[in-house]
C-alpha cells in the first residue's frame, strides 16, 4: 500500500469521524431543546391542575362546614 493511499484513507476516516461527532452534537442539542420544551409544557399543565385541585379541596372543606352548620341548626 502506498503512502498516498494511506494518507487518503486516514483523511477520509478522520473526516468521517469529525462529521459523525458534529452530527451527534447537533442531535444532542436538538434533543435537549425538545426535552426542555416538553418539560416546561408539562410543568405548566401540572401547575394548572394543582391549582384546580386546590380550589376543589377548598370547596369541599366549605361544603363540609356548611353541612355541619345545617345539621346543628336542625
Amino acid at each position: 500500500m502506498s503512502y498516498v493511499l494511506r494518507v487518503r484513507f486516514a483523511s477520509f476516516f478522520t473526516g468521517a469521524a469529525v462529521a459523525s461527532g458534529a452530527g451527534l452534537y447537533f442531535l444532542q442539542k436538538d434533543y435537549s431543546a425538545a426535552h426542555h420544551a416538553l418539560s416546561n409544557q408539562i410543568n405548566s399543565l401540572y401547575d394548572s391542575l394543582d391549582g384546580r385541585v386546590s380550589e376543589l379541596e377548598k370547596l369541599k372543606v366549605v361544603g363540609v362546614e356548611e353541612h355541619k352548620n345545617a345539621e346543628a341548626e336542625e
